[in-house]
């Protein structure tokens, strides 16, 4: 068996991950499955970190174009967002023995602590899943965004965006059943192409930094395992 390739590793997982498809919220059973695959790999051995998402409750710049409430605090209502949906899955981790902290952007005192760069290393080193919440703290960052400047600030050796489909594809595959899935492509070639995989800030802060990017179906058993050993598993977003 192929032994873990990464030290270090920054998982992106988006709140619709949280419920069913179509759902709203947090669903128990949809996040201890999300748990049991986080604590699962944190036993084999890699040092992790998390950051989620917050559209199961909320996306900023969708709200503020239907409603009065300017993008602004727009933004800031979705980071609160995931600041719950990082409670439940700490909740969740350490109910199965996986020990966890929060650290968040914006400040949320008594339920978890600042976001520090060297605390969230002390924790890692430590065995602790760190769960990065409140995104940047900034508006007008998406979630995605802030996983790749986490992943650079940690130094992370690789990035998995885990999401419900198999990886990036040539078109939407709910839509288009010809949609071939592209096991390999450039940062160049995703940010040319307009692939709507991440934001075009994301993609190119983890080029800058030579953080390579796997996008894969978490809900299928094994795949973050075997992609951590090498194989091709989803698809690989590098140089």
């Amino acid at each position: 068996m192929e032994p873990i390739q990464y030290k270090r590793i920054l998982l992106k997982l988006s709140g619709e991950s949280f419920c069913t498809p179509g759902g709203f919220g947090i669903e128990g059973q949809a996040v201890e499955s999300i748990a049991e695959r986080i604590a699962n790999l944190c036993k084999l051995g890699p040092q992790v970190a998390i950051v989620i998402g917050g559209g199961n409750f909320l996306r900023g710049a969708a709200f503020s174009k239907t409603s009065h409430i300017p993008r602004t605090t727009a933004d800031y209502m979705g980071m609160l967002a995931t600041v719950i949906n990082a409670c439940a899955l700490q909740e969740t981790l350490e109910k199965i023995g996986q020990p966890t902290r929060v650290l968040s952007a914006i400040e949320v005192s008594a339920i978890c602590e600042p976001f520090i760069r060297r605390r969230a290393l002390r924790h890692l080193e430590l065995g602790r899943a760190a769960i990065l919440a409140g995104g940047t703290g900034n508006p007008f960052f998406s979630t995605d965004t802030c996983a790749a400047l986490r992943a650079s600030e940690l130094g992370a050796d690789l990035m998995i965006k885990a999401t419900k489909v198999d990886g990036v594809f040539t078109d939407d595959p709910m839509t288009n059943p010809d949609a071939q899935l592209i096991e390999k492509i450039t940062y160049q070639d995703v940010l040319e192409k307009n692939l709507k995989v991440m934001d075009p800030a994301a993609i190119s802060l983890c080029r800058e930094n030579r953080i390579p990017i796997i996008v894969l179906n978490i809900f299928n058993e094994g795949n973050i395992t075997r992609a951590l050993r090498g194989e091709q598993i989803g698809t690989r977003i590098c140089e």
